[in-house]
């Protein structure tokens, strides 16, 4: 497991666990591939600080504020300067506690 300030220096491979706070409102994204889905932005937080995380699609209903979950093989996206952490195509969230 890594922290939240490691997570922001890696680029995939993370696996990582905390709480979810401050999740915003979902909103609908257009996908490359066609059609649309639902994307929210959260902070994931632990000792060591908070992260920026992206829920994408059903990953937005199994979580919510407090929520304790683990992200494994995660990845890291840069977007306007900010570090986001995602769960990828590979990744899984595992949720802990709801």
């Amino acid at each position: 497991m890594v922290t939240t300030d490691q997570a922001k220096n890696m680029r995939n491979k993370i696996d990582i666990e905390g709480t979810v706070e401050r999740m915003e409102e979902p909103r609908s994204v257009n996908l490359k591939v066609g059609g649309t889905t639902e994307v929210c932005n959260a902070f994931l937080v632990d000792e060591a600080g908070e992260i920026k995380i992206a829920l994408w699609g059903e990953d937005i209903k199994k979580v919510k504020n407090g929520s304790k979950i683990m992200i494994k093989n995660g990845y890291t996206n840069t977007f306007k300067n900010e570090v986001s952490l995602g769960k990828g195509k590979y990744g899984e969230l595992i949720v802990k506690e709801y």
